[in-house]
């Protein structure tokens, strides 16, 4: 075996495994390897028979160095269990993700600008998590399709938002990661409201009062980890979550606002001088 006492194999200095018997070899000792993650990100082509042994592995496999992959190869490497990072691929047929769908585990094609609706709709199909974090841009039929994903779902290259959009994802049940947004209107926070799983809006800077009063009413874990700036009432309508639901997490550089519940601008304090959150 390769490894026996460690979690993880490095192989990125690796930039080709062929069709040659010592390359089959190593490929298939891999796949009965007993670590966690194998990383061959240094790999700029994989061929089919490879692919097939590779695919046999039991973890988590990164595979960021490829930029393209025949057909072949992919429905090979879709039977592969568990995390898949093909984050290289900067294209990807409608054939290609029909086939992805099957895999089973977290699936991450963060290199791709574009995805045709077909493929959207194929995507949708696949049961494990979805990371898409290149896309900057989603259809309607795109959005609808991929809101049908069941589990985590990234579209952390979305940097602005209508409220049609939200009202697609919205839809989604699963954790959603919105990283890329720079503002969230008051709107768009009231769509995203009814999302059913955990938001992360680690881009945020800045969270205006009638956003984060609209958010008060999801339901799930919220991440706001990049959170720099807060007016008070902003921060009383997050305490309002945190001391009724509880689940959230504010970034680190908020320092002024006590969220425990204890400082003067708590809820229960707000609360005390006839203040109310009303359910819209």
């Amino acid at each position: 075996m390769l490894a026996t006492n460690l979690k993880w194999i490095s192989l990125n200095s690796l930039d080709n495994l062929s069709e040659s018997d010592g390359h089959l070899a190593l490929a298939n000792l891999i796949s009965k390897d007993p670590t966690e993650i194998v990383y061959l990100n240094g790999l700029k082509s994989l061929s089919d028979s490879t692919a097939e042994a590779l695919s046999k592995y039991k973890g988590e496999f990164e595979l960021n160095g490829l930029t393209s992959l025949s057909d072949t190869a992919i429905t090979v490497l879709a039977k592969h269990e568990g995390h898949l990072s093909l984050n290289g691929l900067a294209t990807l047929s409608d054939a290609a993700a029909k086939a992805l769908a099957k895999h089973e585990g977290h699936l991450s094609l963060n290199g791709l600008a574009t995805l045709s609706d077909a493929a959207a709709e194929a995507l949708a199909n696949h049961a494990g998590g979805l990371s898409l974090d290149g896309l900057t841009s989603l259809s309607d039929t795109t959005a609808e399709a991929l809101a049908g994903i069941e589990g985590y779902l990234g579209l952390s290259g979305l940097t602005n938002m209508s409220v049609d959009l939200a009202n697609k994802l919205a839809n989604h049940n699963g954790s959603l990661s919105l990283d890329g947004l720079k503002s969230l209107s008051d709107t768009v926070a009231k769509s995203l409201a009814k999302h059913q799983g955990d938001l992360s809006f680690g881009g945020l800077e800045n969270l205006d009062a009638t956003a984060a009063k609209n958010l008060v009413h999801h339901k799930d874990f919220i991440w706001f980890s990049g959170l720099k700036c807060l007016s008070n009432l902003s921060s009383i309508y997050l305490a309002k979550k945190i001391e009724t639901i509880r689940p959230i997490w504010i970034s680190d550089y908020l320092k002024k606002f006590d969220v425990s519940g204890s400082g003067n601008d708590s809820w229960s304090n707000y609360e005390e001088e006839g203040n109310t959150v009303e359910d819209e």
